[in-house]
Formats: structure tokens, sequence, C-alpha cells
């Protein structure tokens, strides 16, 4: 079976199954469909099904256009009907992974999705998990219900676990140039996830287990976070002693050796730094090993919101305002610049600060017109048209994400007051505030 399944895909015979169309599972999707596979995408909002198979995207960075002329090929379709799951060779699990409000890994979207997947599967499928997750997890929980449901993987199914590595926004990097990891349950199931992954991403990185390809996603997310940490500390550090940071990262970037440059900001954002350390935290308690430069790190970082509320305090009072009753004009909600991805936005929680503390909090994103619905909030708000009569009737413009869009000159020279926590303008005006 594996000699069959593995020529199938290398003769772009074999069919893939994508269950998760979002910021992950969409990109794959149109990676396997320009790489000429048929494609079935499972997901069980039928909302994203119809866009797509209308050739519509619902994701801003993406552009699904060409997924209508493929849906007329007969080459790509949509749906909730996870029977379809028998019709395919590859399945692609590439759903969301978040903490519960105690930070312990909810893994029910895999677990519930697996046991559904599993229970329309046959022989001869090879099934990828891409979920951020916990060293562990795949043996742990796919492989007990790959075994129960009567399989011997490794020979009449193939499981592996490839973690994403999307960067949304990112122009340099996308699906096909970012290296892939991959870690097989057996040497079988490795042989077949390689090849899976060959014919659509450019680099193929083999490692010996899947236990260390979710470690592999957990360390280069925990790194990210703990430096990021380092550098949010340092900000604070720096305000009291009257310096600029970011005049400080640049300048340091000079040194061609032994120094990653990481900015600060309002806090962490996305779906992933904000979440997968704690995956390891986590585990790690399994083998009573405390992870301190974690959790350390996490304090910093989500501590940075109520730091960027003091300086938005006083900034108003040094216009003789105070938090309350004053009108707030948030620049961005999305987590990271030039995309429309609001999950875990630090923003968000600034708005909710701020509206608790009295504030009348409104916001501006090219990219979010209208206030998603989200896990922990949401506000019955729509963005704000950035004109010069809009930015002068707020006390204070808060910079949080820095979109290329936005008209720097024009908010600087309309705003009455702004605090800036990404470092965009130039401090050579008593009315702003780096934060």
């Amino acid at each position: 079976m594996k000699d069959l399944l593995i020529n199938k895909i290398k003769n772009r015979e074999a069919s893939i199954g994508v269950v998760g169309l979002g910021y992950v599972g969409l990109p794959l999707v149109l990676r396997y469909l320009d790489a000429d596979f048929s494609v079935v995408g499972f997901d069980i909002d039928e909302e994203k099904n119809k866009a797509l198979q209308s050739g519509k995207s619902y994701i801003n960075h993406i552009d699904a256009e060409g997924i209508l002329e493929k849906y007329k090929q007969k080459k790509f379709y949509a749906t909730s009907d996870f029977s379809c799951i028998k019709d395919v060779d590859a399945i692609v699990i590439c759903l969301p992974t978040p903490l519960s409000k105690h930070r312990e890994p909810d893994l029910s979207y895999i677990v519930n999705s697996a046991d559904v997947i599993i229970s329309h599967m046959r022989p001869g499928q090879v099934l990828s998990l891409e979920s951020t997750t916990y060293p562990g997890t795949t043996d742990e929980v796919l492989v007990p219900k790959l075994q129960s449901a009567g399989y011997t993987i490794g020979e009449d199914t193939f499981l592996v676990y490839s973690p994403e590595r999307e960067d949304p926004g990112n122009p340099k990097y996308n699906t096909r140039t970012i290296p892939k990891i991959c870690g097989g349950t057996t040497s079988s199931c490795l042989e077949v996830g390689v090849t899976l992954y060959n014919v659509v991403i450019d680099q193929v990185v083999p490692v010996s287990s899947t236990q260390v390809a979710e470690f592999v996603k957990i360390l280069e997310n925990t790194y990210r976070a703990v430096n990021i940490a380092l550098v949010n500390e340092l900000k604070v550090l720096t305000d009291r002693m009257g310096l600029d940071i970011f005049e400080i990262i640049k300048a340091a970037s000079t040194k061609p050796f032994g120094f990653s440059p990481f900015y600060p900001g309002p806090g962490l954002g996305g779906h992933c730094l904000p979440i997968d350390p704690f995956y390891l935290t986590w585990k790690a308690k399994e083998f009573e090993f405390n992870t301190r430069f974690i959790e350390l790190a996490g304090e910093v970082n989500s501590s940075m919101p109520d730091y960027v509320v003091q300086k938005v305090g006083l900034a108003l009072n040094s216009h003789e305002k105070s938090i309350k009753s004053s009108h707030i004009l948030i620049l961005g909600i999305a987590y990271k610049k030039n995309v429309d991805d609001t999950r875990e936005s630090p923003a968000v929680v600034l708005i909710d600060k701020l509206s608790e503390l009295g504030a009348n909090v409104q916001y501006s994103d090219p990219y979010v017109p209208d206030f998603p619905k989200l896990r922990k909030y949401h506000f019955d708000m729509k963005s704000v048209a950035l004109t010069h009569e809009n930015v002068q009737k707020f006390d204070c413009v808060l910079i949080v994400t820095d979109h290329d869009k936005f008209d720097w000159q024009l908010i600087e020279k309309s705003a009455k007051l702004i605090v800036d926590t990404r470092g965009v303008l130039k401090y050579n005006n008593k009315n702003i505030f780096l934060a």
C-alpha cells in the first residue's frame, strides 16, 4: 500500500483532503491546486465553502479567484460532509488548538474531528496533522484512535505530523518556499509524508519522530515569544531612562553576527505566540519540570496592554484629561501589520480595558471593516474612516498596528494626541508619546 500511495502522489493521481479552511488550510488548498492535484476542502462553516466555490476569499491576503476555475473543472470542492473523507488519498488536519481559560491545551477541535475523520477513513490513506500542539499529541491522541479502528499504522494507513509555518502578510515567504518539517509514526509513514509534501513544497525536512516535529514548532514560537518579552521589558526600562528602544534596536542590528532584532509592541497576538509556548509548559509538568523562561516571558508579554493603558492615561493627563469620558481611536485591531487576522490581538484587550475605565473607544483598520466575533470579546463597532475631520474628534489616537495603508502624515497632522506602541512616528512632537 505504501508504494501504491507514493506513486499516486508522485503522478498527481492522488486526491488531497484539507480539514479546516482557515489561515493554514486555505493556502495549502491553493498550493495543491496549483500543483494540479484534485482537492476536497472540509469545513463545518458552510459560508466558507460557498465563498470558495464562487471564487471568493474570506481572508484578505489570500486570493482565491483561481479556485472557481478549479471548481468548474471538478478539481476542487468544499464541503461539510465528512463522509467524503473516503474519497481522498491524503487527509491534512489544519484546525485550531487554543488554550483553556486555565492555560491548558484545548484539543477538542482535533479530537472531535479525528473521531469523525477516522470513522470515514479507508485503508491506503495518509493522515497528517499540522495543528500546533504539545510534543506527544500524535502518538497519544491519533495513534490509539487509528489502532482502535483496526488500522495497522505504517502498513494499511500512514500517520505523520508536519507543523504549519504560515506567516500571513509576509511577501518574502509563502507556503511553497517555507521549508516543511515532517515526522512519521514509522519509517514508512515518514516516507509517505515526505512524498506528500515534496510535490508542493520546495524543501521538506524529515525528522526522526512526530514528537521531534511537534517540539520543533513549539521551539520556534517559544524562541520568538521569549525574545519579544525581552525587548518588551527593555522598552519599559528605556522609557524610564528617556531613551528610544527602537533607535537602540536599529543600532544593535548593525552587528553582522550574534544579534537578531526583535521588536516590542503592545502585547503578543495571533494564534501562535500567545498560545504555543504554554503547550510546552503544560507538557513539562508531566516530567516535573518548571519552564521558568516561558512562564516569565508570558508574564511580561501579557502585562504589556496594562503598560499601554498606563501610558495613555499619562498622555491624556498631560492634556488635563483622564481616560474616563475621553474619546480614544485605536489604529489597527489586527494582531500584525497588513493582515486582517484579529486572533488574540492586543488591540482587542486594549479596547476592553479602556472601555472598562470609562473611555469611549472606536477603531480604524482598513483590513477589518466590522469588529469580528471572537471567542472572548465582541464589540458592536465598525472601522472609522481616517479623515482629517474624524481624527480631530478624538482626544487620543493609539497606534496599535502599523498598517502600511495608514496615512501617517494625515494622522500626525490631525491628531490632538498620539500614543505610539510601534515606533512608527518621530518623537519631535510634544503631542506624540512612545508606549
